[in-house]
């Protein structure tokens, strides 16, 4: 017996949904549910529950409960992300059911799928059947342009690159009419002209498209993002944008809708939006950063608002750089530092030291901060000194009690679920987080939260 085509098709999107939602909520578990749908027509619904740990999801006569198994709820960004997985899910199988809808959307099955779901959490309205063509899949071409780029090399060097995609018809500072009806848009052909690559490095200088596509400067980012309508008053930016490096990326979003998509030197995407970086592509995988909401779960912990904003931004800019670090902001010192530092390591110790030559020791540099806080030294200063090999320990006035040290902790700790093969620094993180919020750096890109278990990542 024959399967429907219709019931084939939704058994298929049915199950792309669910991998797309253990992939991008890795931190929620998916239970099925026996209470039937009204949804066996193809609707799909993904709304909030009373429960703010729970999303409830219904399609094709199956409802979900998508559960967060971490002390903090659902934000407002997980949730318009899951609506935006969704809607591009609900949008192909409509398509692939109307032979109408698939010949005016073929480009809907072009490129990988996830930079779809990208592309529809920042279109306020993705995948109308009426729209000639959602911003979303725009924004999708962008980053298929940026997946290219990164699989390349121009001159034997790494390229970057990058494209400031407006929300607005033309440019608000300087306006192009007689350019739009010529310019080509910024798609993936363009990759095939070589000094494509040099006039737009992504850092300092980017492309400039407006809201259809379509080329119109080069710019450089930080100018621009200053200049733009300057006789208005400006819109608060948030208070965590991202990385320093990319500040101006994200002030150049803050209004209008526009997107900021560049490849980075480290062959990351990052995406900016609404005055900050909201998504990242690294490791073969998209993140939804969600920084806002993080740093607020940080900085209850951290209790001291600048010194929480100082360590988590110097967090984001070693992880941009590829650098590791270790931040450990104790709750009681006098429990905490017999605990995790030797005396040697401690900052003001009078613990002679081991090495008795006249040569100046690495303890006598570090020895130069003693006595300071965080907020004393400078934000570049600061940073070099996080970037040194071991942790960076203050209390929660931010008073430096060790930098660079090798934390002590047990052979075996508690944290079973965890998995301690992970690596030294994970190891230290986890123990160190007994006695106060903790902030890990991988030289990968990735930052781990942990406050007696891991919290979250970005």
């Amino acid at each position: 017996m024959s399967v429907p085509p219709a019931l084939a098709v939704g058994a298929l999107y049915d199950s792309l949904l669910q991998a797309a939602l253990r992939q991008f909520f890795s931190r929620a578990v998916l239970d099925t549910e026996p209470t039937p749908s009204l949804s066996s027509d193809g609707r799909l619904s993904i709304e909030p529950s009373a429960d703010p740990f729970a999303l409830t999801i219904r399609w094709f006569g199956t409802r979900y409960t998508l559960r967060a198994r971490s002390r903090w709820p659902f934000t407002a960004h997980e949730v318009r992300f899951a609506r935006a997985i969704g809607s591009v899910l609900a949008a192909r199988y409509r398509a692939i059911l109307s032979p109408r809808i698939i010949a005016e959307r073929s480009v809907l099955f072009r490129g990988a799928i996830e930079d779809r779901y990208v592309g529809a959490f920042l279109d306020p309205e993705p995948y109308l059947l009426d729209s000639p063509q959602p911003r979303a899949e725009r924004i999708a071409s962008v980053i298929e342009l940026l997946r290219v780029a990164a699989l390349s090399s121009y001159e034997n060097r790494t390229i970057t690159t990058g494209v400031l995609l407006l929300g607005t018809t033309d440019d608000p500072c300087r306006p192009h009419p007689a350019l739009q009806a010529r310019a080509p848009s910024y798609t993936e052909s363009l990759t095939s002209i070589k000094s494509f690559y040099r006039l737009a490095d992504g850092v300092r200088t980017v492309f400039l498209a407006n809201a259809e596509g379509r080329l119109l400067d080069i710019i450089d980012i930080d100018r621009w993002s200053r200049d733009v309508c300057f006789d208005e008053e400006p819109d608060p930016q948030p208070e965590v944008s991202g990385p320093k490096a990319y500040e101006a990326h994200a002030r150049a979003t803050v209004r209008h809708g526009h997107v900021c998509a560049v490849l980075s030197p480290s062959r990351e995407i990052k995406v900016f939006a609404e005055g900050a970086q909201l998504f990242a592509f690294r490791g073969a995988s998209w993140h939804l950063l969600d920084l806002k909401a993080k740093y607020d779960v940080w900085a209850e912990a951290v209790r001291d608002p600048s010194l929480a904003l100082r360590l988590f931004q110097t967090a984001l800019d070693l992880a941009d750089a590829r650098e590791g670090a270790l931040f450990v902001v104790v709750r009681d010192p006098a429990e905490a530092v017999p605990q995790l530092l030797a005396p040697a390591d401690r900052l003001g110790s009078d613990v002679p030291d081991v090495d008795t030559s006249d040569r100046p020791s690495r303890r006598d540099l570090l020895q130069l901060v003693a006595g300071r806080t965080v907020m004393d030294l400078d934000p570049t200063v600061f940073a070099a000194l996080a970037s040194i090999d071991g942790a960076t320990v203050t209390d929660r006035n931010g008073r430096l009690l060790a930098a660079g040290a090798i934390l002590r902790h047990p052979a075996s700790t508690d944290f079973e679920h965890e998995g301690i093969v992970e690596g030294a620094r994970t190891t230290a993180a986890l123990a160190a987080s007994r006695y106060g919020p903790v902030l890990k750096v991988s030289a990968d890109g990735v930052i781990t939260f942990f406050d007696g278990e891991r919290i979250w990542d970005i």
